[in-house]
């Protein structure tokens, strides 16, 4: 096993192929568009694509992590993605673009879905946590760097440069995983792949009210802040008036603010406990979109640096969260943290694929109502929250309660 600062470094390069899947492209919208003769509308649904995919497969990653193990299905993963990406650079029409976009998504969960069950499965509790968020901390900066990298290599070339920038990356971490990443689910540890079993675990996951309510507080929070990430291409350079290489002034304060909310929730394990950790995360987050509306309202037109300073705190509050919010989740199945994880993922990536490909076109254009909307999302998110924590199960971290059963214990 390697050192716990490589083995972070390397799940949180696995992490982050997804977000350079959707963020390098963004700068590239106009020129795809104009290439392939696809209007905005139609170029956002090379997100949507994505996203879909990436929901459907996620709920599969996990289980073939539980039966086969974590090692076989990331390489996998990965060797499909750099086949996806290398469709896509080659594609000459939009059909055949949103058809290697959705063989990225089904590949491209691999990295953080078998990873979250990864650090459960060489570390528990407060170190499970710290773990996390120095993922979570290195991971952040992916979609901070990806639309300025896109942006720079737009000025070196074409579009299809990106798609090589991430077939070179994604061969980079096929080969550090083929070399560095050990099995970390023993043989004796795996469940059977009968699909039977697999119907049978996932349904009394999905029942468990306790899992519904904790992963619907992460998924709507997160949502609050991918409404803007999915809404860029627009807020940018319509709303904002900025460049395709000018990306970066929504993006690095937004990570900043999560890059510094993970070692805030780094140094708090064993120091706050989860449940007060993640009701300040909470806490944060509201102010956030309180902000973001109060100004939307004050103003004819959004500026930066103002108008993108809500996203850092937004942010910096879920990464406070998020840790404790997923790390509850997996605890609650020892024995299927990988069906666990999937669920979870496909929880919100289900939520951010209708935000990306319904919501996101009819509000970008808005300011004050992409603002209104996002404020809903956090608050829903709350209300979830609040609604798990009124039922008196015991906080992240404690040993687990009767609604924390094993799927095989409840049947």
């Amino acid at each position: 096993m390697p050192s716990i600062r490589t083995l972070a470094l390397l799940l949180a390069g696995l992490a982050m192929f997804g977000p350079f899947s959707i963020d390098t492209i963004f700068p590239a919208f106009p020129a795809m568009g104009s290439d392939l003769d696809a209007d905005p509308a139609a170029m956002q649904q090379t997100i949507a694509v994505y996203l879909i995919a990436y929901a459907l497969m996620s709920i599969v990653h996990g289980p073939l992590s539980d039966a086969i193990g974590r090692r076989a299905v990331i390489l996998g993963g990965l060797a499909i993605f750099v086949v996806a990406s290398v469709g896509c650079a080659l594609s000459t029409d939009l059909t055949t673009l949103l058809s290697f976009r959705a063989l990225q998504g089904l590949s491209a969960g691999v990295g953080l879905i078998v990873g979250r069950a990864v650090i459960r499965d060489v570390l528990q509790g407060d170190d499970a946590q710290r773990l996390m968020s120095q993922v979570m901390m290195i991971f952040s900066i992916a979609p901070a760097i990806a639309p300025i990298i896109g942006g720079w290599l737009l000025g070196w070339g074409r579009w299809p440069l990106i798609f090589w920038f991430l077939v070179a990356f994604s061969l980079v971490l096929l080969v550090v995983v083929w070399l560095w990443l050990p099995e970390t689910h023993p043989r004796e540890h795996r469940i059977s792949l009968a699909p039977k079993r697999l119907l049978r675990d996932y349904m009394s996951i999905v029942a468990n009210s306790r899992f519904q309510r904790i992963a619907a507080a992460g998924a709507f929070n997160f949502s609050a802040l991918f409404l803007y990430i999915a809404s860029t291409p627009v807020f940018v350079v319509d709303v904002l008036g900025l460049n395709e290489r000018q990306f970066g002034w929504f993006f690095v304060p937004m990570i900043s603010g999560m890059m510094i909310g993970s070692w805030v929730s780094g140094r708090a394990a064993g120091r706050i406990t989860g449940t007060r950790l993640a009701n300040i995360g909470f806490a944060c987050s509201g102010v956030a979109v309180a902000l973001n509306v109060a100004y939307n309202l004050l103003v004819d037109q959004p500026a930066i640096p103002w108008a993108v300073m809500p996203a850092m705190l937004n942010s910096f509050g879920i990464a406070l969260t998020f840790p404790i919010l997923t790390l509850a989740i997996l605890d609650m199945y020892p024995r299927q943290r990988g069906s666990a994880s999937s669920l979870q993922a496909f929880t919100g990536l289900v939520l951010n694929a209708a935000v990306a490909g319904l919501l996101s076109p009819l509000v970008s254009h808005k300011p004050l109502l992409l603002a209104v909307t996002s404020a809903a999302f956090m608050l829903v998110g709350w209300m979830f929250w609040r609604w798990e924590l009124s039922r008196g199960t015991r906080p992240p971290g404690c040993p687990r309660d009767p609604a924390s059963l094993e799927p095989t214990d409840q049947m």
